[in-house]
């Protein structure tokens, strides 16, 4: 049943009171440059954060038989993180309520180059409302928020009156694979929440992501007879616009699609790196391009995968060179299907609550193009898995910032989404 109106008018005081250390220990996470591969340190430090408010706590590595294993899982590159996974969990005196987890990950992409922020993007500034920062909306204020949303139940001397799971997971921007972990090694509740970024709203629909990498040979001559040659770079461009082209169809393809067919691009497929060639006067022998392109719910990845591969193989089919010197294409990265959120559960009703004690409006729902740790939660748990988060600008951009007053009406909308689905009891 709803929230007493005096406990609502406690948590936002709560929140409100503890709203200066919880930007704090914002920056604190944000001062970690927690790149891929590198998110040792943090989730050491996320570790000792959770332990010192008497987590049952578990630290443990990422199984690549079972994730390679797994319909969801990605495969393991070279570059793939090896930083643990941290999950803090607590437990009630007495289980009455409704489980629930809380998931963040703490990984980050590149911030570029340096001189093109207004400030270091890793020493964190806050400018009126603003905390700017790289990975200070996506997402380490949601990162914060899920632990200072059960702070405030304790500075009025409750807890949930249900077990709820704190996860700390890598690989959100790469793979997944850090939440499908969390998935494998056997941890469920009846509803998940994550605070990415959301604008406030709730995510409604989620496209699935594909990373692939295609791989291209020339024949090297020097300049002065590069028409005897083949130059592997002009190639690799003649394939992104066979893979434009599949963009085009994938997008053609929304009419009747609920969530997408309003949008006027849902696919997106970016060309996120190239490199090639040896020496400015040979013409080039090998190119590669790393891609990512978004799929419907729905669509299978491994389905996607193999339109992909036979899109570059029937243009290379038509291509004077390529015909002879296919490319190859391989799959890298995220591996990972969509998924729409039912309307109408519990869980949802219980957000919609919150956020209108906590924000003064109704809240919003909509489909987001990129990927979600949620997709775990949704597609293998068969539970609500609720993405909604505060309002930020410039994610993986340069001067990438978080609106301080949206997160702390997030963070207040959490505290008592937490209170009426779990329930309480004292401390």
């Amino acid at each position: 049943m709803p929230l007493d109106p005096a406990l609502r008018d406690r948590l936002v005081a709560a929140v409100a009171e503890n709203f200066d250390a919880q930007i704090a220990h914002t920056q604190a996470l944000m001062r970690f440059p927690s790149t891929r591969g590198e998110e040792q340190a943090i989730q050491d430090f996320v570790f000792r954060t959770f332990r010192e408010r008497g987590y049952a706590m578990d630290r443990f590595a990422m199984d690549r038989d079972q994730i390679e294993s797994h319909p969801g899982g990605a495969r393991f590159s070279p570059e793939h993180s090896e930083a643990p996974i941290v999950v803090g969990i607590h437990r009630p005196r007495e289980e009455r309520g409704r489980s629930l987890i809380l998931q963040a990950h703490v990984d980050v992409v590149p911030p570029g180059p340096a001189d093109l922020w207004t400030h270091p993007p890793f020493e964190p500034v806050v400018e009126g409302d603003w905390l700017y920062g790289r990975g200070g909306a996506d997402m380490k204020a949601g990162h914060a928020a899920n632990l200072f949303a059960l702070d405030a139940l304790r500075r009025i001397g409750l807890q949930p009156a249900a077990t709820v799971t704190l996860q700390s997971v890598v690989e959100e921007e790469s793979t997944g694979n850090g939440a499908l972990m969390t998935h494998l090694r056997g941890y469920r509740a009846d509803a998940v929440l994550i605070p990415e970024p959301e604008e406030e709203m709730l995510v409604r629909a989620n496209t699935g992501v594909l990373w692939f990498r295609v791989e291209v040979r020339g024949r090297p001559v020097h300049v002065r007879e590069m028409g005897t040659g083949a130059n592997a770079i002009d190639a690799a461009y003649r394939v992104i616009g066979a893979l434009r082209d599949l963009e085009a169809r994938w997008n053609a393809d929304k009419a009747g699609r609920p969530h997408f067919e309003g949008e006027a691009h849902p696919i997106n497929l970016n060309i996120g790196r190239i490199e090639g060639g040896d020496w400015a006067s040979s013409v080039p022998a090998w190119c590669r391009i790393d891609c990512r392109i978004a799929i419907y719910p729905g669509t299978s990845a491994a389905e996607a995968a193999r339109e992909i591969e036979a899109a570059v193989q029937a243009f290379a089919r038509d291509d004077a060179f390529l015909s002879n010197s296919p490319p190859s294409v391989s799959f890298h990265g995220f591996f990972a299907e969509g998924y729409v959120l039912d309307e109408g559960s519990e869980a949802e009703g219980v957000l919609g609550r919150a956020h209108a004690a906590a924000t003064g409006s109704a809240l919003k729902s909509f489909m987001t193009a990129g990927y979600l740790d949620t997709r775990v939660h949704a597609l293998y748990d068969r539970v609500p898995a609720l993405c909604y988060g505060p309002k930020s600008e410039n994610i993986h951009g340069f001067d990438e910032r978080v609106s301080l007053a949206s997160l702390q009406r997030i963070t207040t909308a959490m505290a008592m989404f937490v209170a009426e689905w779990c329930g309480t009891e004292a401390v």
